[in-house]
């Protein structure tokens, strides 16, 4: 999916025992999915994470959630799995390990009540996982919006959702012509250089008009705008048919929280930072609400699908999203089809943190700026009322991480050794030199006529070994 609001947060801490033995353990997650190629990505180590061992029995809220739900929402990822090649499994021992546990799903019958429950409990262990030195993540949410929309350009509707253009290439770039190939063009010649594709504003002042890349038109803007931050849209025709748009790609610009900017400017309080908050600031400020979105410069292009109204859209598994069981995770820590249980408070009936969320997820999606180990978007389906609870959603969460009983994280972790500890380092400012005396003045103008560079802080440490 999108790119979508994100916090991340590191901090110093100490760990038992069994936590460090996990940290360790972690460079056998593999950090690529499912569908990429074996050589894509190699396994690494999910630096500054704790992993703490837990019993199911100590889980909050475990024995009273619908486990049922989850289990159909953990089939859905097991088709993806299910479908991994042998090379791709034996590069990432998670993604093997939970292709073992698809193929044990595929034959459970849910035939009475705590079946599933205890498929989980037999086939997975909990370890509790969040930032080194911290006790919870962070939680956001997104939803599918639906909007009005005609498939010609009018005088109402002339806000475009573009297809992706044949000109962009792999990792955001795109091919042009530099100076000195424009000089030799009227000869026939010259080079073509890889440059940055182009940034929102760009695009927004009509660079990609008249290409034939729009796949429909809007009315707002602003709905736009939050349209490429969710990812997908049912758009309602006039002709009375509903398009259904996914995300297909993206501009490769680094994607920005425009919310930011309004807490900086103490425009809105960071407490009451929302998407609705956000959206009545554009309506009320045009000029400076179109502004604010172009200093997003991440842009989104859509492909149509085929998809019902009953059906929900594909993640990035490339599986159908559950309103309240799919999560967007980190796709370069984690492995589509991990579950994870979520312990929160979150304002889902009311505008205050007053629900109770004890859930088990599974991890489906993913966005740009979902970034860290105890970092998930929560999917809450599509329309105004899931808009307003994905919009106030940006909550602390505890994060339970179900590994596969094929990979034991304390075991797997014991016989490797933790990090280093950092070495401070400390900023020594240079000695100023001394004045040059009177009968040496000649020779000192000579030598600082020599160096161009003026004195500089030098960075060093204590312990530094050359």
């Amino acid at each position: 999916m999108t790119p979508r609001p994100c916090r991340k947060q590191h901090g110093p801490g100490r760990i038992g025992a069994a936590a460090a033995a996990a940290v360790a353990f972690s460079v056998l997650i593999g950090a690529a999915q499912a569908e990429d190629a074996p050589e894509a990505r190699e396994p690494f180590k999910m630096a500054d994470t704790q992993f703490v061992p837990v019993a199911f029995s100590d889980i909050e809220g475990w024995s009273d959630d619908d486990h049922d739900a989850a289990f159909h929402a953990f089939l859905k990822s097991c088709r993806a799995i299910l479908r991994s090649s042998a090379s791709t499994r034996e590069a990432r021992p998670l993604l093997a390990a939970l292709y073992t546990a698809c193929r044990t799903a595929s034959d459970v019958k849910l035939r009475k009540p705590g079946d599933a429950r205890a498929f989980f409990e037999t086939n997975f262990r909990p370890v509790r996982i969040s930032p080194l030195g911290e006790t919870d993540g962070f939680l956001t949410g997104y939803y599918e919006p639906i909007v009005e929309g005609t498939r010609k350009k009018t005088d109402e509707f002339k806000y475009p959702l573009y297809r992706k253009p044949p000109t962009l290439l792999p990792g955001g770039k795109m091919l042009a012509a530099s100076y000195s190939a424009q000089k030799k063009s009227k000869k026939g010649g010259g080079k073509r250089r890889l440059v940055q594709f182009h940034d929102r504003a760009a695009i927004d002042d009509g660079v990609l008009s008249g290409r034939n890349l729009e796949i429909c038109y809007l009315k707002d803007p602003i709905d736009a705008f939050f349209i490429h931050i969710q990812g997908s849209v049912r758009v309602r025709l006039d002709e009375g048919k509903t398009l259904r748009l996914n995300y297909l790609a993206q501009n490769g610009h680094p994607y920005v929280a425009v919310g930011r900017f309004l807490i900086e400017r103490k425009i809105v309080p960071k407490d009451e930072m929302s998407m609705d908050r956000i959206r009545q600031w554009m309506e009320a400020n045009p000029d400076e609400g179109r502004e604010l979105r172009r200093r997003n410069k991440s842009y989104i292009f859509f492909r149509e699908t085929d998809l019902a109204d009953d059906q929900e859209p594909s993640g990035a598994q490339g599986v159908p999203l559950t309103p309240g069981r799919s999560i967007a995770v980190d796709r370069n820590l984690h492995i589509y089809g991990t579950p994870f249980f979520i312990e929160a408070t979150l304002p889902i009936e009311t505008e205050q943190p007053t629900t109770p969320f004890r859930h088990l997820m599974v991890a489906q999606d993913t966005g740009g700026a979902i970034i860290g180990p105890a970092r998930a978007d929560l999917y809450f389906g599509a329309g105004d009322e899931a808009g307003s609870i994905s919009g106030r959603m940006r909550h602390p969460g505890r994060f339970v991480m179900l590994f596969p009983n094929d990979i034991d994280p304390v075991a797997a972790g014991a016989t490797m050794p933790l990090p280093p500890p950092k070495v401070p380092y400390v900023e020594v400012a240079a000695k100023p030199e001394k004045p040059a005396k009177a009968g040496k003045k000649a020779k000192s103008e000579r030598h600082a006529s020599k160096q161009d560079k003026p004195a500089a802080k030098v960075r060093s440490s204590a312990k530094r070994k050359p």
